[in-house]
């Protein structure tokens, strides 16, 4: 049963447990429980919607060309990061070791690494109770894209707070996934690159 809370008479919510939402949840529906609040998520615009995509592409490619393995997932799996908190990353990879103790159902812990990109309406969440929490949670390295404006930062837990990085700078290296990097002009959705160019770019050495 959720939880009834007030602010006052005449104002009721109900906060629900992380295992009443996973309950809830099924195939198909996309939403973020935040401090026991169900938040659906909304259409995107198709800039969020293509660099997502370059970027699932261009790891999920990496990581295969590499070896390196693990699991990369887009949306499609809820993390359970305590009694009121599940959220749907954009993109989250576990580490191989984390891999092997995925259940069937949603991530019991958090992945290493996460990136979402904002959109007008859930911007706050991810810059903020989101944000807080994969840095409680111990995720290593948390990317937040803004396709609208490109002012993309990216952040890397240091002594349990994140703490950002690569602030300039025409690459962007990865400090969690060994040898992944990205050119900052690749993130650009009204110019995206094609993935091949820039995954053969990356593994040459391979």
């Amino acid at each position: 049963m959720p939880t009834l809370v007030s602010t006052d008479a005449t104002f009721e919510y109900q906060l629900h447990t992380a295992e009443e939402f996973l309950d809830w949840l099924e195939p198909g529906k996309h939403a973020d429980l935040i401090g026991g609040e169900i938040l659906m998520h909304s259409p995107v615009s198709l800039k969020h919607a293509r660099l997502l995509n370059f970027l699932d592409r261009l790891l999920s490619g990496y990581l295969e060309k590499s070896k390196l393995g693990g699991e990369l997932f887009r949306e499609v799996v809820a993390v359970r990061l305590s009694a009121r908190n599940v959220f749907e990353p954009d993109l989250s990879w576990f580490s191989p070791e984390q891999a092997a103790k995925l259940p069937a159902t949603h991530a019991p812990f958090a992945p290493l690494w996460v990136c979402e990109a904002l959109s007008p309406r859930t911007a706050d969440r991810d810059v903020g109770p989101k944000f807080t929490a994969y840095e409680d949670h111990g995720v290593k390295e948390y990317w937040v894209l803004d396709p609208h404006t490109l002012r993309h930062r990216f952040y890397a837990l240091e002594d349990d707070v994140f703490v950002e990085f690569a602030e300039q700078g025409d690459w962007i290296e990865s400090r969690i996934i060994p040898g992944f990097k990205v050119a900052r002009e690749w993130l650009n959705p009204e110019a995206m690159p094609i993935v091949g160019d820039c995954l053969a770019q990356l593994t040459s050495e391979f």
